[in-house]
C-alpha cells in the first residue's frame, strides 16, 4: 500500500493483469476495475463519487485498475487526472501501447511506468508444467500427460505470450480423447495443431 499510480506496459500475455490482481488481493485500499473499451465518462464520475464518500467516511482509499488504458481518450484521461492529484484515486493502468505516446503527459508524469517483456521459453515451460499439475486453477484434476517435445513447442511458438501458451495447452487437452486407460496424452502433433502459427488472411 505504499504504491502511487502505476502503468504496466508490455505485449499481451506478459502478466500486466495478473500483477494488478496480486496487488488487489494484497491492498488495504478498495479495489475497482474498469475496462477502457467498455467504460465512459459517467462510469468514471460514478467511481470518483463513490471513492470520495468512502475516503471521507472510512479513510479507505480507492485503487482503480484500468485495463487497456491507451483506449481511454483524452477527455476520459483528463477526468481521472484531478482525482489522482488529490489522492482520491490511485491508478494501475495496463497498456500494450507505449504510454509516452498513448497516455496523456500529466498522467504519465504522476505514474511509475513498468515495462513488461515477453516471457522467456524457460519461464513458459515452467508455467505449462505447473498448469498440468495445478488441480485448482489448472488441468491437474484431469489425467493428462505431455511429452517434453510438445511443451517445448508451445513455449517456443507462442512468442512469449503466456496466455496464448496456456490456451493452446487447454485446447490440446480438450480435443484429445483419452486412451484405453483414461489418460490424455499430449504429443507434438497435438501441440502443433493447438496453436495458430500463421497469420490469418
Amino acid at each position: 500500500d505504499r504504491i502511487q499510480s502505476l502503468i504496466f506496459f508490455g505485449p499481451p500475455g506478459t502478466g500486466k493483469t495478473s500483477l494488478a490482481q496480486i496487488i488487489a488481493r494484497r491492498t488495504k485500499s478498495h479495489f475497482e476495475r474498469l475496462n477502457a473499451t467498455e467504460s465512459n465518462i459517467s462510469d468514471i464520475r460514478r467511481l470518483v463519487a463513490e471513492a470520495k464518500i468512502r475516503l471521507e467516511n472510512t479513510g479507505i482509499a480507492t485503487l482503480v485498475f484500468v485495463d487497456e488504458l491507451h483506449r481511454f481518450n483524452k477527455t476520459q484521461q483528463d477526468a481521472l487526472l484531478p482525482h489522482l492529484e488529490t489522492g482520491i484515486l490511485k491508478l494501475i493502468g495496463a497498456t500494450t501501447e507505449n504510454p509516452c505516446f498513448s497516455v496523456t503527459a500529466p498522467i504519465v508524469s504522476r505514474s511509475q511506468i513498468f515495462e513488461l517483456r515477453p516471457l522467456l521459453e524457460v519461464d513458459l515451460l515452467g508455467l505449462l508444467r505447473r498448469a498440468l499439475q495445478d488441480e485448482e486453477r489448472g488441468l491437474g484434476k484431469w489425467n493428462i500427460t505431455s511429452t517434453e517435445e510438445a511443451l517445448k513447442h508451445l513455449a517456443r511458438i507462442c512468442g512469449g505470450d503466456a496466455r496464448r501458451a496456456l490456451s493452446a495447452l487447454e485446447i490440446g487437452a480438450l480435443t484429445t480423447p483419452p486412451d484405453s486407460e483414461g489418460v490424455i496424452k499430449l504429443k507434438l502433433e497435438v501441440a502443433e495443431q493447438s496453436i495458430q502459427t500463421k497469420a490469418l488472411v
